[in-house]
C-alpha cells in the first residue's frame, strides 16, 4: 500500500470552492482525510491551470517538453535524497507512479463513496506536485438510476453495479491509455507491465484512502470485484490475502497483496522495499506492520 513520495508534508494552503458538481463531495472527503492532496474542480467556462507548477495529463501523454520537466523534478529528487543519479527508466517509472496514485482516486474515490464515476479525458486533469494539487473538470460521468444526480447534465445512467464497475475501468482505461504512450517509451517496459503498474496504482491508492476512512473491509471487497484479474487491458488482481502470522504481532489479522510490478525502487535501496513488493518476504511486511502498529 505505497503512498508516491510527490506530496507536501505539510497541509496544502485552502484554495477557493467551485460550484458543487456530482463528484464534489467525494473529494472534499479526501481532502479530509489525506490533507496533502487537494482537488480543484473546473467548470465548463474556466480554463485549466497553466504555469507555476501545473503539467496538463495532456501535456505528459504528448511526451514533450511537459513530461521532461515532470521527469526532471523525480530526477532531481533522487539525487537529493539518494545522492545517486537513477537510471532513465527508474525515473520515468517513479514520475508515472507518483501521477497515477493521485489520479486514480479522481475516478475510484467518487465510484466508492457516492457511486459516481467521473470521464476525465486527459484535457481535463491537470497536476501541480509541489503543491499536492490536481484540477479537474467533470463534463460526464456515469451513475445508477436510483441516484438522485441521475437527472443532472452529463449524467449516463447504468443498469446496475456491474456496469458501474466497468465503468470505473473504462474511464481509467481511457485516460491512462493515453498516458502511457507519453511515459512508456521512457520507461522501457511493454505494455503488459506498462497496465500491471495501473492495476496496483488503482487498487493501492483506494485502499490506503478508505483505510484513513475507516472503510478498508469493505474496500478490499469492492476491489476484489473491481479487479478480478480478467478485465483488459489491466493486468493482475487486486488479489488481497491475509498476511499470516499479522493477527498474533499486530493485534488482528491485516491484508496483504503482491503487486503484479516493481516500481523499481530496489535499484537505489536494494535493502529498502515496498510493503506490497514481491520482493518483500511475508515475515518481514508482518515485522514492518507490528512496529507500526
Amino acid at each position: 500500500m505505497a503512498v508516491p513520495a510527490l506530496l507536501p508534508s505539510a497541509p496544502a494552503s485552502p484554495v477557493s470552492a467551485a460550484p458543487a458538481s456530482p463528484v464534489t463531495a467525494s473529494y472534499a472527503r479526501l481532502g479530509e482525510v489525506f490533507t496533502a492532496l487537494r482537488i480543484i474542480e473546473r467548470t465548463a467556462d474556466e480554463e485549466m491551470p497553466q504555469g507555476t507548477g501545473w503539467v496538463g495529463a495532456a501535456e505528459l501523454a504528448a511526451a514533450g517538453d511537459g513530461l521532461d520537466a515532470f521527469l526532471a523534478w523525480d530526477e532531481t529528487q533522487v539525487r537529493r535524497d539518494y545522492g545517486r543519479t537513477a537510471r532513465p527508466d527508474v525515473v520515468a517509472s517513479f514520475g508515472l507512479h507518483r501521477y497515477a496514485w493521485p489520479v486514480c482516486l479522481l475516478v475510484t474515490l467518487p465510484w466508492f463513496l457516492h457511486r459516481r464515476v467521473p470521464r476525465l479525458p486527459v484535457r481535463n486533469v491537470a497536476f501541480q506536485r509541489a503543491l499536492g494539487r490536481l484540477a479537474v473538470r467533470v463534463e460526464e460521468f456515469a451513475c445508477l438510476p436510483d441516484d438522485p444526480a441521475a437527472a443532472l447534465p452529463g449524467a449516463r445512467v447504468v443498469a446496475d453495479e456491474e456496469a458501474l464497475r466497468a465503468e470505473v475501468r473504462g474511464a481509467l482505461a481511457e485516460h491512462f491509455e493515453a498516458v502511457l504512450a507519453g511515459f512508456g517509451p521512457r520507461m522501457r517496459r511493454g505494455r503488459r507491465a506498462l497496465w500491471g503498474m495501473v492495476t496496483d496504482e488503482i487498487v493501492e491508492g483506494l485502499w490506503y484512502v478508505a483505510a484513513l476512512l475507516g472503510e478498508e473491509d469493505r474496500a478490499l471487497a469492492e476491489l476484489e470485484r473491481l479487479m478480478p484479474g480478467t478485465a483488459r487491458p489491466y493486468v493482475g488482481a487486486a488479489g488481497f490475502r491475509e498476511l499470516p502470522g499479522s493477527a498474533e504481532a499486530c493485534g488482528a489479522a491485516r491484508a496483504t497483496r503482491d503487486r503484479a510490478t516493481c516500481c523499481l525502487f530496489y535499484t537505489l535501496r536494494p535493502e529498502d522495499t515496498c510493503l506490497t513488493c514481491p520482493r518483500t518476504a511475508d515475515p518481514d511486511r508482518v515485522r514492518r506492520l507490528a512496529a507500526t502498529a
